[in-house]
Parts: C-alpha cells; structure tokens; sequence
C-alpha cells in the first residue's frame, strides 16, 4: 500500500500548527539525541556497565531531612505524594501549588489526617504560576503531576532553579515540550540534579531482571515487537455551573489534547518506552490509524493502531484502546533472534524460538523477599537515595524520547499520513495557549481530528 507523503506545509494541521520547523539545525540534532544506538550483531545488546540498574530496597537509606514540593494536587498528586512519604523516613511537605484552591485544600486535610504533617498558609500557591513559588520555597525535590502539558515548563524552572524533580509521565505532549525537556535535561546532568520520572516500569523489579536477561543477550538482537494498552473508558466530567471554558477543560484534563496529549501518550507511553528502553533504539517514522466512536468529552480518539519503524528495519505494533466492552490487554512483546521477552497476562517470560522457558521472574520469591513491592513507591526510593548520597541520576532524555514516540503516532493517525522523526522534532507544534487564565476561550479550536483531511 503506498504511504501518503506529508507536505511541510500541511503537516499537523490538524493540531492548528504552523508546519515543520528548519530553524538551524534543529531537526538533525534533536532527532540523533538519546537512544541512537542500534543493536546489531553480538551477543549482548549493550556491555554491562553502560546501562542503569536502580538499587531497589524497601526504603530509602536514612539521612537528612527531605523537603518536598507538590505541583498539581489531584488524585495523582496525592498518591505520587503518599509514593514519597512512604519511600523514607524524614521527608516533610513544605509547599503546595495547584490552578484551584480546592484542590490545595484536599491534600492540606489529608496529609494532616494521614501523616499528621501541616502546611503553612504562606507556602500554598494557587495559580496557573504557582510552579514558580512551590519551586522557590526552599524544597530538596518538587513533584511535578500537573496536566502533562505544564510539565516542560515546570521542569525547566526547577532545572534553572537547581531543585532536584520527580516528573510524572508524560513530559512533553508536542515538540516544543519535548526540545525544551531535552535541553533541561542535559542542564541537569550538568549540574548534579536528581530527576525521576513516572515511567515507573524502570522501577518494578521484574522488569528490571527481564531487562538485564535482554541486555545480556539472552533473546538475542531484536527484530520486532508489539506493545498494548486496552482498556475500558477513563474518567471525564462533565462541565458543571459556573466552569468557564478552561476551568473545565483544566478539571477534564485527560480527555483533551491540548493538557493530556491523548491516551497514546498520556498512558500508552508505559508500553512504547519498555520497548525503546529494553531496545536502546527510538523509531525513524510511523505510520498509523485511530478514531473516535465513544468517548463523552474532550477531542481525542478512542483508539490508536501505529506501525512504527526503526534505521534497522525492526518494526514495533503499538496498539491503545478506551472503549467499554472490548477485550482488554495491558503489556510488551519482543521479539529477538533467539527468543522472546514478554510481560503479558501477570507473567515476565522469555522464551526460545520453540517456546520453552528459558527464564522466568519469581513473584512469589520477592513477595517473600520484599516489604515494598510498590514501583510508584520505588521509583522516590531511587530518587531520595540519590539525593542523600549526593550523586546524579537524569531519566528525563530517555523519557522525552518515549513521549515524542508518541506523539509522532499520534499525529500519524491524526493526520492518516506518514510522519517522520526528524519532522516531528522539528515541529513547530506547542499546545499551551499564549493566554493562560481561568475564563471563556475559542472552543472551536478543539476539534476532534478528521484522518485525510485539513
């Protein structure tokens, strides 16, 4: 079947974007950024020592207060809290910050009846600026979970800041986003900053041992693999009395582009990254389609089908799903030259090109072994070790790279043509509106996308 070519300038016009950007160089430098090795020949896909295994304990190790700041006090706020509070001894909230003061107001009781610890009234920020004031109140580390689309921002400030940051995926949801998070990421690498991202499966001890048994070669070199995030219909809410546009759009978050990025990547970026992490590869196009049939608010699709494609022809199917009443199937495949990993159906396995077991991941073993089995916990476990040891650790690179995977799908589908990666790096394509306020705003800019037509 022939692929639709995609002009510079009708590319992302679904997304009301000005097209390709070729400003000096931007293109060539970005797209060979992160994971630009490719497996090819040997026995191993990477040499012990060139790869990050995170220390996994119960909790952190003892040592100095830990003061942390939390940006976007929703449920996801509250847990990531409750991840880092249980993750050490000695950690204390100091600053909260979110758009509405309701939502300050929840987690204020809850960490007080919980864990017994208050926040003062001058150190609770309400206001599309109140990353800034958290971020400057004298924290160790902020946690950003915030709508995905305010990530780059906030973790750019921290980074200028020298605050150490745990970044809920996603970390971009358009180019833009996704340039400025690399740039911030190097800055920290430069300046000794902790940064940990909610790509939490980089802290779930089975896929860390299925990890070391692909880099040591037990699969072989990859030649193709499918990833899958089907699930039944995610949350909404519908617009109340008294919203303005943007207040409900804000407090619906996750079903509109603009904040959420859609389900590809606001959720689906999970999958995509295991393969571009346990691969070390980022794909060169994609090639996809996707459609809308249920969902109740918001402009986004139901359902995402992307062929990527990688320099050495290996090929991954990612396929995401949100519809009630479907099958459902949450998980990874690969598929190597001598064998296959998998994390499917509550089961890490790799298999020969026969299908015996070569190796499988005990859970029994660590529910005995372990107190803490919990990587949303573990992941603030790596990242205060690393800050009481005083010593670097920056997820934010690869974690981009897996976000602009997504989004390249998704524009892919959007769009129903070919997009490239050098094209979607290069994109001048950023969501958030240049007038940030909690009023009425042009809602006919938010329309759902039409595959083959501008």
């Amino acid at each position: 079947m022939e692929k639709k070519k995609i002009s510079r300038k009708d590319f992302l016009s679904y997304s009301a974007l000005l097209g390709v950007s070729t400003l000096v160089g931007s293109s060539a430098v970005l797209s060979s950024c992160g994971k630009s090795e490719q497996a090819a020949g040997g026995e191993a896909l990477r040499q012990a020592g060139t790869y990050y295994i995170p220390e996994l304990p119960d909790k952190a190790i003892a040592g100095r207060e830990i003061k942390v700041g939390l940006i976007g006090c929703g449920g996801r706020g509250t847990g990531a809290l409750n991840d880092a509070l249980q993750a050490a001894d000695g950690v204390k909230v100091v600053a909260l910050g979110d758009v509405f003061a309701d939502k300050i107001e929840g987690v204020r009781r809850w960490l007080k009846d919980s864990y017994g610890q208050e926040v003062a009234d001058d150190k609770c920020f309400v206001g599309f600026d109140a990353y800034k004031k958290v971020i400057d109140a004298g924290i160790d580390y902020v946690i950003c979970t915030t709508p995905p689309t305010f990530r780059a921002r906030e973790f750019e400030y921290a980074t200028k800041q020298g605050v150490n940051s745990f970044l809920e995926k996603p970390i971009a949801v358009d180019a833009e986003g996704y340039r400025k998070v690399i740039a911030s990421a190097r800055q920290a690498v430069a300046n000794g900053l902790v940064v940990v991202t909610g790509t939490q499966r980089h802290h779930e001890r089975s896929y860390v041992e299925g990890f070391k048994k692909v880099q040591e070669g037990m699969i072989g070199n990859i030649v193709s693999g499918a990833v899958y995030w089907n699930q039944g219909q995610l949350w909404y809410r519908n617009r109340e009395a008294g919203w303005s546009d943007m207040e409900w759009m804000i407090r619906d978050w996750v079903n509109w582009k603009w904040l959420s990025g859609d389900h590809i990547v606001e959720q689906h970026v999970h999958n995509i990254d295991v393969f571009l992490w346990m691969t070390g590869m980022k794909p060169i196009k994609a090639t996809a389609q996707g459609s809308r049939n249920h969902r109740v608010t918001g402009d986004q699709f139901d359902q995402f089908s992307v062929d990527f494609e990688f320099e050495n022809g290996v090929r991954l199917h990612s396929v995401s799903r949100q519809i009630n009443g479907c099958s459902n199937c949450i998980g990874e495949f690969i598929q190597g030259t001598k064998g296959s990993w998998s994390a499917m159906n509550n089961e890490h396995v790799i298999k020969d090109l026969q299908g015996n077991v070569l190796w499988k991941y005990d859970f029994e073993a660590e529910e005995a072994n372990w107190k803490q089995r919990n990587p949303y916990c573990l992941e603030h476990v790596d990242l205060i070790n690393h800050i009481r040891k005083g010593t670097s650790h920056v997820e934010a690179e690869d974690c981009a790279i897996s976000c602009l995977a997504g989004i390249m799908g998704r524009e892919a589908a959007y769009t129903g043509a070919t997009v490239t990666w050098d094209e979607i790096s290069g994109a001048q394509m950023n969501f958030i509106p240049e007038k940030l306020e909690l009023g009425d705003v042009d809602m006919s800019q938010y329309k759902v996308p039409v595959p083959g037509k501008k």
